[in-house]
């Protein structure tokens, strides 16, 4: 039994947002949708919206204005490849969406991720302390992860902290 669910509050976009998430990921799916009664305001609106994100039960809910996100709290997305950041990235850039450092980003609904390829925690892990290093260095001079710049930095072939 999964004992802790991510529970994102919305204005009103609980829906919207969930329909983004769930197109974006494999193995995502919308589970459930709670919609408001028929008499009340905003009747027929959802106002919880149950998904699965990789195996995991997610939930999101319209509470109305005034509980906004922040970049207190994040979502790391561990990427396999270069595209995969790629395609991630600008899905969450995109319409409304920014850019912040260091492989974090904040979507159109202001939900912060990072988007982060799997390379680099083993870089960060890397048994000489040079090249751990050097890799740290790189990623914190970048906006979005670039792995063939890391491997660069770490190998010390440019990039933040290298001589060449």
């Amino acid at each position: 039994m999964q004992r802790i669910v991510p529970f994102l509050w919305f204005d009103d976009q609980a829906e919207e947002a969930v329909t983004f998430y769930t197109g974006l990921f494999p193995d995502a799916r919308i589970d459930s949708i709670g919609r408001r009664p028929d008499g009340t305001p905003d009747a027929g609106k959802a106002l919880v919206v149950e998904f699965t994100l990789f195996g995991q039960r997610w939930r999101a809910m319209n509470c109305g204005p005034g509980h906004p996100h922040s970049d207190a709290i994040s979502f790391q997305v561990d990427c396999d490849t270069q595209d995969e950041v790629d395609r991630l990235w600008d899905a969450f850039t995109s319409d409304g969406g920014h850019e912040v450092a260091c492989g974090w980003c904040t979507d159109r609904w202001g939900v912060a991720w990072q988007v982060t390829p799997v390379r680099l925690a083993e870089l960060l892990a890397d048994p000489v302390p040079e090249r751990r290093t050097r890799a740290m260095l790189a990623m914190q001079d970048m906006v979005k992860l670039d792995i063939a710049a890391l491997e660069a930095a770490a190998d010390g072939r440019g990039g933040a902290g290298t001589a060449g």
